[in-house]
């Protein structure tokens, strides 16, 4: 290997570009796959603990860092992203131990605070801070868990952005923080039950790779109050699956306990405990990972459920406790046309949503399974519900491109809608508008797309675009307001949010459709839906920017290196940029249910080399203006991907548009990243955006 701290005293000048880059050294590195030769020249940039790795971080960054302050009114752009963010954002309210509570956010702070108050429209006060949990915003609250009995609160934090979580306890009454601490939990609640809770954790990992090494060894441990960790019992583990995950929730009564298992496939396999037995042992529910199974909650013995068994657009189905097994499951609600989304318990009925070409719609049901109504909702976008099987009281929040997060209440007696909170923005919502049209895709799949602009445009040919997807996963996206690029809209932008496959909207068949050897009908997707915009006069190739983040960094890396003729811009957000090797790093391996691993055969390896970004960068080649961006913290998709990415596209890269990549420190794959820090970041982003598509602002 060549020595980097030698070698990063030299820089390259990409002529064309007008940049000097840092010079990236190549070491010798090749894998044999099948038989199949492949250099992996920058394999050092793996090792992000390296001095000279950090060396190559600090000169990329010097040169990003220079060009996103060069570009004109950035800074004018920085002061309008945090106008516009400058509003109040309040949370739904909950109940729990005889009190409400909500989160709420007065503008610009790093970290929403949470309050409580002793009854609705009460007084509110901090019941707690998270922005008192470091100096710079960079600790954020991942999740609060309220013990049955009333005594305590359990909260996770996260630092840096990271997956790994701590757990710490309050004294509900009075708020004061105990003693109890817990560390290297990751992807887990707490699950009360009595004086203690359940959590998932792993063992400490090696010092210095804590954010790159694979995560092996999940485990549930159960932490009662008062003691310190190192007691803590192991409540189960299992040797056999390493690399599977393993998390348990305890239903209010604390008759019932829930063991999910999952890691190997799309969906997970269920366990119950019946706590009302002593030294009960968990009993198996289902036995496959290819479907989901997901407990909605609890009536005395009845066991509600959602799964996709089946029913590929999802059902709701009961249990009894008495006999778990999937066998006797029966049917509440059936599959129907649409999609079945979320199901909540809320005073002894059900609201049921359903996803219909990617918005909401909602409707009442009775626990036996029979529809009450429709909700009536605001308009089309998309609502989530909160409620509680005891209590009358029922809150859901309404969002939209156009419409901010607004809370109504719901009375489930009357079906009425009474506005709870709503935003108070300081620019006029009534100047944008939002549509939604269906396109063919390569191989005539109808697939649909939303469009926001700012009333009054002209479809001449010459707006400039901001199309964003995502497309894996069974994640479906679904109208939602950002603040953040209203900027970009109110100077003539628009802005396109595609449903590609791969997603869940339209179910588990649409998801399957961009999954491992038919991954690619999701790069066509998105690359059809820009070339109907172009034919239908919204726009053109130059002034076309596509954006997408982590699966949909992959998504963005796979089109710009497939058509780097049809976008002008590309913004890769912690994007899996190297599909032969992501499921070596921390939680990769849990991805090869949508995309199959290089190691699995011959031909899946072929079909994953023949769309990698990393793997289909061009020397000489003219590819757009990008803007890599990544963060030192990302345990979920490593920096590495970025890295390597970014080195190699600056190499192959002849053409006249800069390619950089953005390095952010104390930051991770973008969850509870504090408010300065996503400002400063969606300036830099939306400023390349808009300096290379030609726009004034």
């Amino acid at each position: 290997m060549i020595l980097l701290a030698a070698a990063m005293m030299v820089v390259t000048t990409a002529t064309a570009q007008k940049i000097n880059y840092p010079s990236t050294p190549k070491d010798d590195t090749v894998d044999d796959y099948f038989g199949v030769k492949v250099p992996d020249p920058y394999r050092w940039l793996e090792n992000d603990t390296s001095a000279q790795t950090a060396q190559w971080v600090k000169a990329e960054n010097a040169v990003t860092d220079a060009y996103l302050q060069s570009i004109p009114r950035r800074g004018a752009l920085l002061a309008r992203l945090k106008q516009v963010a400058d509003y109040e954002k309040v949370g739904q309210p909950f109940f729990k131990h005889d009190r409400w509570f909500f989160s709420k956010n007065d503008g610009l702070q790093n970290q929403s605070v949470v309050y409580t108050m002793d009854a609705l429209g009460a007084e509110p006060r901090v019941f707690l801070d998270p922005n008192k949990l470091s100096d710079d915003g960079t600790v954020a609250l991942k999740g609060l868990s309220f013990s049955n009995n009333g005594k305590y609160v359990a909260y996770s934090i996260s630092r840096s952005g990271s997956d790994w979580q701590e757990f710490y306890v309050l004294d509900s009454k009075t708020g004061r923080l105990l003693d109890d601490h817990v560390e290297w939990a990751k992807f887990s609640g707490a699950a009360w039950h009595g004086d203690g809770f359940y959590y998932s954790a792993y063992d400490a990992p090696v010092e210095g790779k804590e954010f790159s090494n694979i995560n092996e060894g999940h485990k549930i441990y159960y932490h009662r109050i008062g003691t310190p960790q190192s007691a803590d019992p192991l409540i189960f583990m299992n040797p056999t699956h390493p690399k599977r995950f393993y998390s348990v929730s305890v239903n209010k009564e604390e008759t019932m306990m829930f063991l999910y298992e999952s890691g190997e496939g799309a969906g997970n396999i269920l366990y119950v405990r019946d706590l009302r037995v002593p030294g009960s042992q968990f009993i198996q529910m289902t036995s496959d990972m290819d479907n989901t199974y997901s407990v909605v909650g609890t009536v005395a013995d009845r066991i509600f459920l959602y799964t996709n068994d089946g029913a590929p657009k999802a059902k709701v189905m009961a249990a009894d406790i008495h006999r778990p097994g999937i066998a006797n499951w029966q049917t509440v609600i059936g599959e129907r046309d649409d999609v079945l989304e979320d199901v909540t318990l809320a005073d002894g009925r059900m609201i049921v949503c359903y996803s219909k070409d990617a918005s909401t719609h909602a409707y009442l049901f009775t626990l036996e399974g029979q529809q009450v109504r429709e909700i009536e909702l605001p308009s089309v976008g998309s609502a989530s519900f909160g409620g509680d099987k005891d209590r009358k009281e029922c809150f859901y929040t309404f969002t939209s491109f156009t419409v901010p997060g607004t809370i109504y209440r719901y009375d489930l007696d009357s079906g009425q809608s009474t506005l709870y909170a709503a935003p108070k923005v300081n620019f006029r919502l009534s100047d944008y508008t939002s549509e939604q049209v269906f396109f063919e895709s390569k191989d005539g799949t109808r697939v649909p797309m939303f469009i926001t602009y700012k009333k009054g445009m002209k479809r001449n040919g010459k707006n400039p675009v901001l199309i964003y997807g995502y497309g894996g996963f069974n994640i479906g996206l679904s109208p939602s307001f950002s603040a953040t690029r209203m900027p970009f809209i109110e100077r003539g932008g628009i802005y396109v949010m595609v449903n590609l496959r791969g997603g869940n909207e339209y179910g588990e068949e649409w998801h399957l459709a961009g999954t491992k050897m038919r991954k690619q009908n999701v790069f066509d997707d998105f690359i059809a839906a820009t070339e109907w915009l172009i034919a239908n006069k919204y726009t053109n190739s130059s002034k076309v920017a596509i954006q997408g983040g982590s699966n949909g960094g992959l998504l963005v890396g796979a089109c710009m290196t497939q058509r780097p003729d049809l976008f002008k811009v590309a913004i890769p957000q912690v994007g899996v940029m190297d599909m032969l090797r992501y499921h070596r790093f921390t939680i990769g391996w849990n991805w090869a249910s949508d995309y199959g691993t290089s190691e699995d055969s011959r031909e899946m390896f072929e079909y994953l080399r023949g769309y990698s970004p990393l793997h289909n960068l061009r020397p000489g080649t003219a590819y757009p203006a990008t803007l890599v961006t990544t963060a030192d913290h990302d345990d979920r998709v490593v920096p590495a991907h970025s890295f390597k990415f970014a080195a190699t596209l600056q190499e192959c890269n002849a053409g006249p548009n800069p390619v950089l990549i953005r390095i952010d420190s104390k930051a991770g794959h973008g969850s509870g990243k504090p408010m300065a820090k996503v400002l400063e970041e969606q300036a830099d982003i939306y400023g390349f955006i808009m300096h290379h598509l030609g726009m004034k602002f």
